[in-house]
């Protein structure tokens, strides 16, 4: 059986780090929307718990959880029995309250005030996957008896995979650097990479600011979308080149060891071994940002192109040749193994230049900056990228510095978006404060005199808006498939997407990405809806 929960304690923390003061600490977070309150709470709890504790706190914000140790199915059950009400019941309140983790916090009721240090926690779930279902069952119902109602909502949380609290790595990463007393971008570096709680600790963690791990990458520079007129920048210092749509990645060499990181801090090596290959002809001591991309006569292709190689365990010839990758670099953070994010975007440039012109490989390339004269010409730019694959247009300060996280210097100015007008026929309850309202919206296409379902949608309308759906929605219901109910086909609204690929999956034969409503047109029948042959025309052009 596993283990029963007990009053017992770690005798060498001088500080207790319980269950209940991390769900405090998250009852806290979610109940504040302002950035310092949430650095002061964060603070605040890291001088609280033992300094070993930090790591299982701070992993968990950085989403290094267990694996899920036990299918939701089962959850469902077992939290029903100890709840005494029968399964269609717990059902109908998931959908009313909008996420299982919190439903079974409201069901199951605390019977005992008994508590663990974090890491307990964590270690008790990553063994829980092991275990017999009924031992399963045991250790749950009975933390489900000993948590209040936070301490049950974060547990539960952690089971299902669902932990995301509102608050940024860059608030996590400079309440820790305040408290460890260290520099914040240095502090950014160490988290990153493939640390977990368990193999290291804290002061392990912190010397590697001095013994810099071979494979460990820098944090992420990212845009701003441009939202001001392009002539509100003076362009003399700015420079322009494409914005792809691919993997975001760093390809770092250091020790003649190879290693390729995605935006998501996953080594990806291993799925892109052409880039490795080509990367042997790098020099050492360098860490290359970059986006790869599926490259085929000529041009970028499609997303989706890129989804046939990733989360491989092995890749093949026939996927090489079919998917050939290319690692597109448009920046440089550390040249001859010294960091040199602070140099000018100019002068990385420069570097990157000498870096990669003298290997022979066509894996390995450097963006193209775009010449221009005035924000006429810069537009004219922009409104061609389509033609050669890419997103719009990506704005960078030529004395810029390699910033981490979201800082002004980069602008991202991309194309306006694809859009149709659709048809609403099926709605499906929120999420959150959404719980109690028909949100999630399944629209479709014409073909052939009926309605063929193309994408889904839930932003994009005001708070407003969404009422009067949700009372059209329970007014006009044809069927109900359990949570999704199909509706009376009148509502048109307006639907923007980033692009378009041919997909065997949708019913509509297309798939488009980061669907989102624009507006209600109520202005519009459903007959004055587009068609599946508009998003062939479409994607003909693009």
């Amino acid at each position: 059986m596993p283990a029963r929960l007990s009053n017992s304690t770690n005798p060498s923390s001088h500080r207790l780090p319980t269950m209940r003061r991390f769900a405090t600490l998250i009852k806290e977070l979610d109940q504040t929307t302002k950035t310092n309150k949430r650095l002061e709470l964060l603070e605040s709890y890291f001088h609280d718990i033992d300094e070993e504790e930090i790591l299982y706190a701070v992993a968990l914000f950085s989403g290094k959880r267990p694996k899920r140790p036990v299918k939701t199915t089962l959850l469902r059950e077992w939290v029903a029995e100890i709840a005494h009400i029968p399964l269609w019941l717990l059902e109908d309140s998931y959908h009313v309250v909008g996420d299982l983790a919190e439903t079974i916090s409201h069901l199951a009721i605390q019977q005992k005030e008994i508590d663990q240090p974090l890491s307990w926690w964590y270690h008790q779930l990553m063994d829980l996957r092991a275990k017999s279902d009924e031992e399963k069952k045991a250790f749950i119902q009975d933390a489900w008896q000993s948590l209040d109602f936070y301490g049950r909502f974060v547990f539960n949380k952690l089971m299902t995979g669902g932990f995301r609290i509102g608050v940024s790595s860059k608030s996590i990463t400079k309440a820790l650097a305040r408290y460890a007393d260290m520099d914040e971008a240095k502090m950014a570096h160490i988290l990153l990479g493939q640390w977990m709680p368990y193999n290291t600790n804290f002061s392990e963690l912190l010397e590697k600011a001095e013994s810099f791990h071979e494979s460990r990458p820098y944090p992420f520079f990212l845009a701003y979308a441009l939202e001001d007129p392009i002539e509100s920048l003076n362009l003399s210092k700015w420079s322009a080149e494409h914005k792809w749509d691919g993997i975001r990645g760093q390809l770092i060499k250091r020790r003649g060891t190879i290693t390729l990181w995605s935006r998501g801090e996953e080594i990806i090596t291993n799925q892109f071994p052409e880039i490795v290959e080509a990367a042997a002809e790098l020099p050492d001591g360098i860490a290359l940002d970059g986006e790869l991309l599926v490259w085929k006569d000529g041009l970028p292709q499609p997303f989706t192109s890129m989804q046939k190689r990733v989360n491989r365990k092995t890749v093949g010839k026939k996927i090489r040749s079919e998917y050939p990758v290319i690692f597109l670099s448009y920046d440089i953070m550390e040249h001859q193994g010294e960091d040199i994010r602070e140099h000018s975007f100019m002068q990385r440039r420069a570097k990157l230049k000498n870096v990669i012109h003298p290997i022979e490989s066509d894996r390995i390339r450097i963006t193209e900056l775009l010449s221009f004269e005035n924000p006429d010409e810069l537009a004219a730019l922009r409104e061609k990228a389509r033609k050669v694959g890419s997103e719009g247009l990506m704005l960078k300060e030529n004395d810029s510095p390699y910033k981490t996280g979201r800082r002004k210097g980069w602008y991202k100015w991309k194309l306006d978006p694809y859009t149709v007008d659709a048809v609403l026929t099926y709605a499906m309850r929120g999420h959150g404060r959404r719980a109690n309202l028909y949100t999630d919206y399944t629209f479709g296409l014409w073909q052939e005199g009926e309605l063929v379902t193309f994408a889904k949608a839930y932003s994009g309308l005001t708070d407003k808006e969404f009422a009067r759906v949700d009372k059209f929605v329970k007014s006009n219901t044809l069927e109900r498939f359990g949570p999704v109910r199909r509706v009376k086909e009148e509502l048109v609204f307006e639907l923007a997407f980033e692009g378009i690929a041919p997909s065997k999956r949708h019913k509509s034969g297309y798939a488009v990405r980061f669907p989102r409503m624009v507006r209600w047109r109520e202005d519009k029948k459903p007959k004055d809806a587009n068609s599946i042959s508009d998003l062939e025309q479409m994607m003909r052009a693009q």
